[in-house]
């Protein structure tokens, strides 16, 4: 394909940077692209195979997003918005792309409305017209006004073909910052998040503490405060780098004093950095928090707010949520507040995995491709095993699947695989048919089974499924979480005698109402989300293991752990089956990167659909096939802790295994 990517950096460079990244992973792919930008030049900024045309530049001062400045710093002139205007269409002419991509917009850069949609309306008025797609962050800032959130709805419907968005709804949904309406909600593609930079190594140990805030002045005053807590505390290690677009003299202030090396510009080894810094100190751009999770890096988190901005707070606030990093609001910002929040941080346990999608570029260029192809292919292809078939992601994503599995196999790999289902309180056809795929597949499935609301009719279709076993999930599934926060029946907004006592309750009910040879000591919390302090209480209460989301209330000892990393209902949005790639990529980077996890699917047999049920048959049926794959039983995944663990009661289940 030649794709065109059409980006106008106007404050800092991330939006240019995530542009150029999705560029050159087209390119990887062995696509002609060619990145168009409209903002000034940014040094950092790595293109590699991608063709780069610049417009005559503009940008902003301060937040003022609506006031657009030339090259001179004075007003844009219409003079200068037409010549970027005719260079872009004539870069259109002779491009002849068969995709073309609008970065932000139309969710943003409503200043340059008008050459953005010129170059649209001149995209699909070519023939053949190319494939038009819009390209967002995890986070958007949604405009006041609700009439410019139905003009961009509109424009989406009648414009585009699609949106890649650039995130992971499992940190943080695009509707937790823009309305999604069912128009909108069919047009949009989650990527993961499109990491940038270049792998780097994990150190053997980790010392001092880096502090950037991106190439604006935006970050002056995190600078400054850096700076004063640099003089205080010299002992920390302080590295301190300042974007390009801080001026000489700015830098020279804030370096004042201080010895030589703690202050400097930014610099492009810096994920290599980052990787060594016991503690990143910044602000909480898109660009930020991808190195910050690829490197896992600690993090105080100070993020822009400014102009009433709230895109770096929300996202920081769902990192926060996953325990990956401390906020420290900008309006409390002083050198006493972060030296404070630095030494809390320090002091904090290591952090755990994380299991956020960072393949967003490579993800993006197959949902490019899939998108391409459904729109120029003629009938589908025939059915042929581990063939592309166009309007059958499924049958595409489990080819793929295949694929990697077929190279772990030659590679001599046998990948555990587990089951676990949620929200079982008695049989019906939907658990019928769960069971029946377990037996048909030969997986067994761990049931979690709600003990407050549990039926006798579940616990006498157990008995009748050789393959099934039993968890403890929650106490009765009832979110206590406060108006606004994420559904929790055991978070930490509860007091914790309060949890500790439910807990204890959930699992005596357990034992009272479901039949001891099934039911395992796991607790599984409604929602996959618990307090730590809680979780640290379990092995006392009786439980001897615990499954919950990746890296939920960390690792606690004497508590044996499994987590499913594979959920295929796309619970914030169509409730149906999410993504097929998506899940595939996901799979497949388990296989490169810990092919001796265990990997855990999640499904809720209550809530699937024909297409769920669909997939998940198909899926199971790969698997129970494929010779690079053994299926893992729970009751011998989630046997009791090793004996140096606390004793424990064991359950008639687990005493019985080998």
């Amino acid at each position: 394909m030649r794709v065109l990517i059409a980006v106008t950096h106007l404050l800092g460079a991330g939006h240019l940077t995530r542009a150029a990244a999705l560029a050159r992973a087209c390119a990887a792919a062995g696509h002609e692209a060619l990145l168009v930008s409209g903002g000034r030049p940014a040094p950092l900024v790595r293109l590699g195979g991608v063709r780069l045309v610049a417009l005559p530049p503009v940008h902003v001062e301060g937040t003022d997003f609506r006031r657009l400045l030339g090259p001179d710093g004075g007003e844009a002139s219409p003079g200068l918005m037409a010549r970027r205007r005719a260079m872009l269409l004539d870069t259109l002419d002779r491009a002849r792309p068969d995709v073309v991509v609008t970065e932000l917009f139309p969710f943003g850069r409503r200043a340059m409305a008008g050459e953005f949609l010129s170059l649209v309306e001149a995209a699909r008025a070519r023939r053949p017209r190319p494939l038009v797609l819009a390209s967002i962050r995890d986070i958007l800032v949604a405009p006041g006004k609700p009439g410019r959130i139905a003009q961009t709805q509109a424009r989406l419907r009648d414009l585009y073909d699609a949106v890649l968005v650039h995130g992971d709804p499992s940190l943080v949904p695009l509707g937790a910052s823009w309305p999604v309406d069912p128009n909108l909600a069919e047009r949009l593609h989650a990527t993961g998040y499109i990491d940038e930079g270049t792998p780097v190594p994990a150190p053997a140990r980790r010392s001092g503490i880096l502090v950037a805030a991106g190439s604006s002045a935006a970050g002056l005053g995190l600078f400054r405060a850096a700076a004063e807590a640099a003089h205080r505390a010299p002992d920390l290690g302080w590295r301190i780098l300042v974007g390009h677009g801080v001026p000489d003299a700015a830098l020279s202030q804030i370096g004042r004093d201080l010895p030589d090396g703690v202050v400097d510009r930014a610099r492009p080894d810096y994920r290599a950095l980052l990787a060594g810094a016991s503690l990143s100190v910044s602000q909480c751009g898109y660009n930020t928090a991808v190195d910050l999770l690829a490197t896992r890096t600690p993090a105080v988190l100070v993020p822009f707010e400014a102009g009433g901005e709230t895109e770096q707070r929300l996202r920081a606030d769902h990192l926060a949520a996953r325990g990956l990093a401390r906020v420290l609001p900008e309006a409390d910002l002083d050198a006493d507040a972060l030296l404070r929040s630095v030494r809390e941080a320090l002091s904090a346990p290591a952090l755990s995995p994380h299991g956020i999608d960072l393949d967003g570029g490579p993800r993006s260029v197959a949902i490019m491709e899939d998108l391409f192809a459904a729109k120029t292919a003629g009938p589908p292809a025939a059915n042929v095993p581990g063939t592309r078939r166009v309007g059958d992601p499924v049958s595409a994503a489990l080819a793929r699947l295949r694929a990697g599995l077929d190279a772990a196999a030659r590679e001599g790999a046998r990948v555990p695989v587990w089951w676990r289902d949620d929200d079982a309180v008695a049989a019906t056809p939907a658990f019928d048919r769960l069971l029946a795929l377990s037996e048909q597949a030969g997986l067994p499935v761990l049931i979690a089974a709600i003990p407050g609301r549990v039926e006798p009719s579940l616990a006498r279709r157990v008995d009748r499924a050789p393959g099934a076993c039993l968890a403890v999930h929650g106490l009765v599934h009832a979110d206590h979480a406060p108006p606004g926060g994420r559904p929790a029946e055991f978070g930490s907004h509860r007091s914790l005698p309060v949890l500790i006592a439910e807990a204890e309750e959930a699992l005596r009910l357990a034992r009272s109402r479901l039949p001891a040879d099934r039911l395992l000591p796991v607790f599984v919390p409604p929602w996959n989300r618990l307090d730590g302090h809680l979780a640290a209480a379990l092995p006392d209460l009786g439980y001897e293991a615990l499954s919950a989301a990746p890296g939920a209330a960390g690792e606690v000892p004497g508590l044996l752990r499994h987590d499913p990393q594979i959920d295929p209902i796309d619970w914030r949005g169509t409730r149906s089956l999410v993504d097929p790639h998506r899940l595939v990529d996901r799979l497949l980077r388990i296989l490169t990167e810990a092919p001796e996890t265990p990997i855990g699917l999640l499904t809720h047999h209550g809530a699937h659909d024909a297409a769920f049920w669909d997939f998940l048959e198909r899926l199971l049926d790969l698997l129970a096939r494929h010779p690079a794959v053994r299926f893992a039983d729970p009751r011998r995944l989630f046997r009791a802790a090793p004996a140096a663990a606390r004793p424990r009661a064991r359950s008639a289940a687990c005493a019985r295994l080998p």
